[in-house]
């Protein structure tokens, strides 16, 4: 139980971070899409999930 709610806390958190940075990022056209893969990439690396996302946007698409 702890374990699920650890997670939970984990994915709320990590969603609104990517929230924070797309409300951000917008501005500089470095819009992340909010869906599974993107919430669990930062959920399951941290910040730099984060950052390699954005990198990986910057560089490819």
């Amino acid at each position: 139980m702890k374990l699920i709610y650890k997670l939970l806390k984990r994915i709320v958190i990590s969603s609104f971070i990517l929230y924070g940075y797309n409300l951000i990022a917008v501005n500089f056209n470095l819009f992340l899409p909010f869906n599974f893969f993107t919430v669990f990439t930062v959920v399951g690396l941290g910040s730099s999930g984060l950052f390699g996302l954005v990198l990986f946007k910057y560089l490819f698409l």
